[in-house]
């Protein structure tokens, strides 16, 4: 904690650059990068990024993000409420073509794709008050830890924007540069949004159907197997092996051997299938569960076992709501 407070201090009190950042020692570098590899003219570049601004609100953002700091039971409270479940049902009703459609194309489950909408961006009410060449901007030049990844992804909104013939000036998002209703960051949006309403552009602020058939192709392209099993409650058998609970994102650890961690399904299955077996904390004591392959999945999206879960659950609450006459 010390360590992470005196980095954010610096990173705090580094000098602002009172015209963009094209001043930035960074700068000279990230340009001629995009010249050599994306053809872009140098008065293009500095025009855009001599009217980014830095924002230390980013900074202090970035320094405590809800998926480190939460247990699962302060992080599902923010989540599974009656008004997002509400919101699900309102959502889903108001866009039931364009998501049969998405499940026809993608092959995955509505419920899942409104589920991510309502957790990313309360149905498209919240997508972000930042502009995102703001956001990507502090981050690329005045985030060291992380200042390779944002520099990327600095770079593929700039062609991203000009793809599609957006303003990238106007464009807005989170804190950390994430977009649209589905909240993609650029990589994200120039590998999976879809143009799914035939306009000519993929439009995930403003068009739903462009925002779900996106959030659909991007389950579709990392495995999601509709109507599959997402997650299972486990109970223990003995003394659990807390150090051997939540190892890693992708299942690695066979239904018949989970006695030996302590833990046995809560449903019948196979002694092969593969698991990922979860402890996760609540004020009532430790939950455990077991991911399955979709559940993986989802933590495409968001690398964090705490927002995989959110999102199922919500999903599950939405899907019982919605079928109610």
């Amino acid at each position: 904690m010390v360590r992470v407070l005196a980095l954010l201090l610096a990173l705090l009190a580094a000098p602002a650059f009172a015209v963009g950042y094209t001043s930035h020692p960074g700068y000279p570098a990230f340009e001629a990068k995009m010249i050599r590899e994306h053809g872009f003219k140098a008065a293009e570049l500095r025009s855009l990024l001599g009217q980014a601004e830095r924002k230390d609100s980013i900074l202090e953002a970035i320094a405590r993000p809800a998926e480190k700091r939460l247990s699962w039971g302060e992080y599902r409270e923010l989540f599974i409420t009656k008004a997002r479940i509400d919101g699900g049902v309102a959502f889903w009703r108001e866009n039931k073509g364009a998501l049969a459609d998405a499940a026809k194309r993608f092959g995955v489950d509505p419920e899942v794709v409104v589920a991510i909408i309502g957790v990313e961006t309360r149905y498209g009410g919240n997508m972000g008050s930042y502009r995102v060449i703001d956001a990507l901007a502090t981050l690329s030049f005045d985030y060291p830890p992380r200042s390779a990844f944002f520099g990327g992804e600095l770079e593929q909104f700039l062609v991203m924007a000009r793809e599609q013939g957006f303003d990238a000036l106007q464009l807005k998002g989170s804190y950390a540069g994430a977009m649209g209703m589905g909240q993609f960051i650029p990589s994200s949006f120039r590998a999976y949004a879809v143009d799914f309403d035939g306009d000519g552009r993929a439009d995930i602020w403003n068009s739903r159907r462009d925002a779900i058939g996106s959030v659909a192709n991007y389950f579709n392209r990392h495995g999601w197997a509709a109507g599959a099993h997402v997650v299972d409650r486990a109970s223990t058998v003995g003394k659990v092996a807390v150090g051997s609970m939540n190892p890693g994102l992708e299942p690695n650890t066979r239904v018949g051997d989970l006695q030996a961690l302590g833990l046995s399904p809560g449903v019948v299955m196979p002694q092969d299938v593969i698991v990922l077996p979860l402890m996760l904390q609540t004020d009532a004591g430790p939950e455990y569960w077991l991911g399955r392959h979709n559940f993986y999945v989802i933590t495409r999206y968001n690398r964090s076992p705490l927002y995989a879960m959110a999102v199922h659950q919500l999903s599950q609450e939405i899907l019982a709501a919605f079928r109610q006459p």
